[in-house]
């Protein structure tokens, strides 16, 4: 059975195998059985792979569990037991529980006091030196409190401030100058501010820089975390008055509870947000490769079981691949058919695809945004690949901090709050979609939703010079190479 102790463990073994359950929607417990079939079957082998007294006792008791959402446990104070829950729920209230997720108390952003002088670095290793040293202090400070300390985590919006947001400033300013200015105002929207840096370094370089257009422009924070959206208002304290910001709104809301229509143009930013919007996985049936959408379900002791039950009763999984199959994608876990029907041949074979990890709230953004910002202009950006990472196609890295080392998991299954659990994206599948669900046409047919890497926009829109060493490198273009971003 592929389960999950709620301390750092390790997955259970690689051969996993599912049983294949009837055409009901009634779940299948994954388990260490290599039949093709629910029935049992007796042999050679049935000692070693018939479930036990216990197991099977489990497994009835199991098949009772009331089916919940990440919604039903936000009032949770400890993570539930005897229940299921899809995937993208059990990761949503891992991530965002009120009371113990890990945002809700473990996460701290990584924010320098003062800006680095990469000017007057020898070159990108001095650059590391100085923000291993920085790393090492606050991580200190950290253990004293707790041997699992709160993780500590960077962004390129940190780490290149202000530079960074001033790329991201410009690019702002140039589309809105040739699109809207001056008959319209620059609306501003930005999903899950962190610290507030960004929005501080886009509103001080258009201050600064375009002042016509400062005066036309509003920004508005959407914040999940309250104790994010309080920091976030704090940083215009530290300022004077006269240089205070009076055009920014902070609204502490998920974007995924969004109900206000917003008929403006306007530009809607993620900058390092989706990587953590929860998935859904499934698997393939071997022989008829017909989807299997997997829930979590968790016994009375806290262990966990992924069960299994064909798509069709969840809205969200069917319409993302309905959409997913316009788009011409092919899954890589179906691209080799030969391979996957010789696997159907061998002794003990397994009787479902290895895991994909299908990105279910991305997707979601993506139908608030049709609905509720339908003149947006979008601007995201993040990790496009992932090392690391659990097994699967577009699979999670899972990880947390122990007594100052990370340790990374092989397993999503983990105990809630404790590990984040970050996904990479398919930017050119999001590109895609997005045409289908925000323009209403094919991938091809709009050139102005593109795809490009961290280093091409920086390339473009920043000021390279202040962040290159004495060296000649440049630290804004050569780290984040695993990031992109789609602008439309």
């Amino acid at each position: 059975m592929l389960r999950v102790r709620n301390q750092l463990v390790k997955a259970s073994g690689q051969c996993l195998s599912l049983a294949r359950s009837s055409n009901s929607f009634k779940p299948v417990i994954a388990r260490l059985q290599h039949t093709k079939t629910t029935e049992t079957r007796p042999g050679i082998f049935s000692p070693f792979f018939s479930p036990t007294d216990e197991e099977q006792k489990e497994e009835k008791a199991r098949r009772n569990y009331p089916r919940q959402t990440a919604y039903d446990t936000a009032k949770c104070k400890s993570p539930p037991t005897r229940n299921k829950m899809l995937v993208r729920d059990f990761i949503d209230d891992s991530l965002y529980n009120p009371n113990y997720g890990y945002f809700s108390k473990q996460a701290v952003i990584f924010s320098p006091e003062t800006d680095f002088e990469f000017n007057n670095m020898s070159d990108h290793l001095e650059f590391m030196n100085i923000l291993g040293q920085l790393y090492k202090d606050i991580e200190g400070e950290a253990d004293e409190v707790d041997e699992v300390a709160r993780q500590v985590w960077h962004t390129p919006t940190e780490l290149f401030k202000p530079w960074y947001g001033y790329a991201i400033a410009k690019y702002l300013v140039s589309e809105y100058k040739l699109n809207l200015f001056p008959h319209k105002d620059l609306i501003i929207y930005e999903m899950g501010a962190g610290n507030g840096t960004l929005m501080m370094n886009i509103l001080d370089y258009i201050q600064q820089n375009e002042p016509a257009v400062y005066k036309r422009t509003q920004y508005n924070i959407i914040e999940i975390s309250g104790k994010l959206a309080e920091r976030q208002s704090q940083r215009q304290d530290v300022k004077e008055a006269k240089d205070q910001h009076k055009c920014v709104k902070i609204i502490n809301k998920s974007i995924f509870d969004w109900d206000i229509h917003v008929p403006d143009q306007c530009f809607f930013l993620g900058m390092e947000v989706i990587d953590n919007f929860a998935h859904d996985l499934i698997r393939y049936d071997l022989e008829t490769l017909r989807p299997y959408q997997a829930l979590v379900s968790t016994d009375a002791k806290g262990d966990y079981t992924e069960v299994y039950e064909p798509v069709g009763n969840d809205a969200l999984i069917s319409k993302y691949l309905a959409m997913r199959d316009q788009t011409r994608y092919r899954s890589p876990v179906l691209s080799r058919q030969l391979w996957l029907k010789c696997l159907q041949s061998l002794p003990l074979a397994p009787n479902m695809t290895s895991p994909e990890f299908i990105p279910t709230k991305l997707f979601m953004l993506l139908e608030t945004l049709k609905t509720h910002f339908p003149q947006h202009r979008l601007v995201l950006s993040d990790f496009s690949e992932l090392p690391d990472s659990v097994d699967g196609v577009d699979a999670p890295v899972v990880q947390t901090r122990y007594r100052g080392t990370m340790v990374p998991c092989s397993t999503y299954m983990v105990q809630p709050g404790w590990f984040d659990i970050f996904f990479p994206t398919n930017f050119e599948l999001l590109r895609d979609l997005y045409l289908l669900v925000c323009r209403g046409s094919r991938a091809g047919n709009d050139k102005t939703v593109k795809v490009l890497t961290h280093r091409e926009f920086c390339e473009r829109y920043g000021d390279v010079e202040r962040t290159t060493t004495k060296s000649g490198e440049n630290p804004m273009l050569m780290y984040y190479e695993n990031m992109k971003m789609i602008l439309t």
